[in-house]
């Protein structure tokens, strides 16, 4: 089971690195179908290991003064999305409570995340066609940021191809501009819904040695992924996202299957 999780980490989050998902993403899902842990316990484990994977990778921007990293945007975009996670997780327990427990809301999450992840496909995929913006207003970024939050929380990915859309769209950033300020937000969303779920008392019951395997194999593969990524063109980092989202949307409709 150890190679598993610390295999899922490592891939999830070379993948996740390059294209600005995080990682969760990949990590919901793929644990949900291994039916190795509980939802809850897959909620939390996949909060900490993107956290931890973003943490690294936006350290280490900060610290070599990447000036792809726009923080007059993607600041109060963060701030907004950190209390739409605490947001997300009120929503999710409240479903967990109206569906009478933690695993029918995991197969609603399932649907929910299929669905959102089939509309960010297709407007990926015509984006070039459509009109974008440059929003800059902060009022707005939050706003925005808030959204983003509680989606991301509610469906346990972080932020995973959302925030790559948002930022195409609303922002008019490149691929591999959006994804390193999608980690940014992806970072500062899950702090606050980890520190809401510990603050909460809601912490599942996870071996602490598989959290440290999950979040120390994640920034491996945030590594891998740093360095396969430089070398990407656009164009490529942009094919790589629409072929993360494929599989995504097949692992959800497996889960779906799976609990029917």
């Amino acid at each position: 089971m150890t190679a598993v999780f610390a295999a899922v980490a490592f891939a999830a989050c070379l993948v996740g690195k390059i294209c600005g998902m995080g990682g969760g993403i990949l990590i919901k899902p793929v644990l949900d179908a291994s039916g190795l842990l509980s939802v809850a316990a897959i909620n939390f484990i996949s909060a900490c290991t993107v956290a931890g994977m973003s943490l690294w990778s936006v350290g280490k921007g900060i610290l070599q003064k990447d000036r792809a990293l726009d923080f007059k945007i993607s600041t109060p975009l963060a701030a907004g999305s950190a209390a739409g996670g605490i947001l997300g997780r009120l929503l999710f327990r409240y479903a967990a409570e109206l569906t009478g427990n933690a695993e029918k809301a995991g197969v609603l999450q399932a649907a929910l995340l299929f669905a959102a992840t089939l509309a960010t496909l297709l407007y990926t995929l015509k984006k070039d066609r459509l009109r974008s913006y440059r929003v800059s207003a902060p009022l707005s970024c939050v706003l925005i940021g808030l959204f983003l939050g509680a989606l991301g929380a509610f469906l346990g990915v972080g932020g995973g191809p959302f925030n790559m859309a948002v930022l195409f769209f609303f922002f008019s950033m490149t691929a591999k501009t959006a994804a390193k300020n999608s980690l940014y937000i992806i970072l500062i969303s899950q702090a606050a819904a980890i520190l809401y779920t510990v603050i909460s008392g809601e912490v599942p019951s996870v071996e602490v040695s598989l959290l440290l395997l999950m979040i120390g194999f994640g920034i491996l593969g945030s590594e891998a992924g740093s360095r396969i990524g430089s070398s990407l063109s656009e164009k490529r980092t942009l094919t790589l996202f629409l072929w993360v989202m494929v599989l995504v949307m097949g692992i959800c409709l497996y889960n779906i299957l799976r609990a029917y």
